[in-house]
């Protein structure tokens, strides 16, 4: 049995709790309502993002790992990622959060680079 909650409701949470902390959240891509797998990008103002996605451990729990830094020479490099992993898992949900830590959200220690 998976004990998962859907990815919709996943979602729906992070965007109320970031909205309601005084940030934005915003679907940038739809996946499948209950079995997706979430992909989390986290910035402030737009800028410095980071993307978070829940990758499966050796023990069989799943969780978020860093998997991308936005460099600042090369923006749409970072971009090309997230929807070049789209393309990949038609799936996967993209959900951006615009505050300060947003990393807290997904359960993390802030940012520190």
């Amino acid at each position: 049995m998976d004990d998962r909650i859907p990815a919709h409701l996943e979602i729906s949470g992070l965007i109320r709790a970031v909205d309601a902390a005084g940030g934005f959240a915003t679907v940038i891509a739809k996946g499948e309502r209950d079995a997706g797998t979430i992909l989390v990008i986290c910035c402030e103002s737009g800028a410095r993002g980071r993307i978070y996605e829940r990758m499966p451990q050796l023990d069989g729990t799943r969780k978020w790992v860093l998997t991308r830094t936005q460099n600042a020479e090369n923006p749409m490099e970072f971009s090309d990622y997230y929807q070049r992993r789209k393309r990949q898992d038609e799936d996967l949900w993209i959900l951006e959060l615009d505050i300060a830590n947003g990393e807290r959200f997904i359960g993390l220690q802030p940012f520190q680079g």
